[in-house]
């Protein structure tokens, strides 16, 4: 049942039920290039459907549309709401729906067109945006096990779709969007123009033949590996070899990791990566957070994510707020951190 959890910044002005309209349709149907997928079944409705492969190892963990928990009734949305920031602006969207991705590609759509999708509510509101299911929590366990791609469920406001009729609606809108200048909340047009080129990639290659995506989408590429396995040893449906499989799939040690083997294309440079354990990046507060910690590491007791608190040894604890994500950026602090020797120095300044 493990996942991956993603958190988005959100306006705290938009309603959490327009979240909850727009996200559905989107995080229910995404698993068609976000799954990474799973051998077998291990809750009676999957088995009840003959699954020996599945499209998402998370979806048929799913049991609330919405709520709270995170170890068990597991909620397509989720309400926890820690902004780590101005509570009175922002609000922090936890997702708890995600599989844990290998493929870096899969990654990156997961994360940007749930990005587009939130921005295009923020500025546009819920009008364009396609009807949820009607029953989500039902649907999502039923496209986990819908390798054919086709399966088609019942929406909210009558009528019948197909995974990948609700996800062709969701790129358009968000094509819309960024062609009316909404690529900023994801970076800028590069990043907006990336990820809707490696959606629309992905959408017409599940139409018209998914293993074409063996490189970029997980599900494809860990069947590929449980298929050539079966081929090679006559191993069975359900033999606990393939569970291995399924399992080794993740490892994260290079010598036992199969998704290593099976040729995911890589976005992000190794040493960029190993570079980013200690640089932090330069456009949000992180800059400030993460190069204080550099500089004055014996002066700081705690670092957290809205907040950084000094002991200089005489005065009592000073606590720097960072309550906003978009300030403390190196734009913003990287010439106060240069001249400032010392932390004494650099709070004096922030005082003043």
């Amino acid at each position: 049942s493990y996942g991956c959890h993603e958190n988005f910044l959100v306006d705290r002005e938009v309603p959490f039920g327009d979240v909850v309209r727009v996200m559905v349709p989107h995080l229910v149907t995404r698993i068609l290039y976000c799954g990474s997928g799973k051998v077998g079944a291990e809750t009676a409705g999957a088995r009840s459907r003959g699954s020996t492969f599945q499209l998402s190892q998370r979806a048929e963990f799913v049991e609330e549309v919405v709520g709270l928990e995170t170890t068990l009734k597991r909620p397509i949305v989720n309400t926890r709401d820690e902004p780590h920031g101005d509570p009175r602006r922002y609000r922090r969207l936890h997702i708890i729906v995600g599989d844990a991705n290998m493929s870096q590609v899969a990654t990156f759509l997961k994360l940007g067109t749930t990005a587009l999708l939130l921005g295009a509510l923020e500025d546009m509101g819920t009008s364009g945006f396609p009807e949820p299911p009607a029953d989500p929590v039902r649907t999502i366990h039923e496209l986990s096990c819908d390798l054919d791609l086709t399966a088609k469920f019942e929406l909210a406001g009558g009528g019948r779709s197909s995974a990948l009729d609700v996800q062709t609606a969701l790129y358009e809108l968000a094509e819309r969007y960024v062609a009316q200048g909404g690529a900023e909340c994801v970076g800028g047009d590069d990043e907006a123009r990336a990820i809707l080129d490696r959606w629309s990639t992905a959408l017409t290659a599940l139409r018209s033949d998914p293993e074409d995506l063996a490189t970029t989408v997980d599900w494809i590429a860990k069947r590929r590996l449980v298929e050539g396995y079966q081929a090679r040893h006559g191993a069975e449906d359900g033999d606990p070899r393939l569970h291995v499989l399924d399992v080794q799939y993740h490892d994260l040690r290079p010598e036992r990791c199969l998704a290593a083997r099976a040729g995911l294309e890589v976005l992000v440079d190794p040493a960029d990566a190993k570079a980013a354990v200690t640089l932090p990046p330069r456009d949000t507060r992180a800059f400030f957070r993460g190069m204080c910690l550099t500089k004055f590491p014996d002066e700081i007791v705690t670092a957290n994510w809205d907040s950084l608190v000094f002991d200089l040894g005489t005065d009592p604890l000073r606590r720097v707020p960072m309550m906003d994500p978009l300030r403390g950026t190196a734009a913003h602090t990287e010439a106060l951190l240069s001249r400032c020797d010392t932390a004494a120095q650099l709070l004096d300044e922030l005082g003043s």
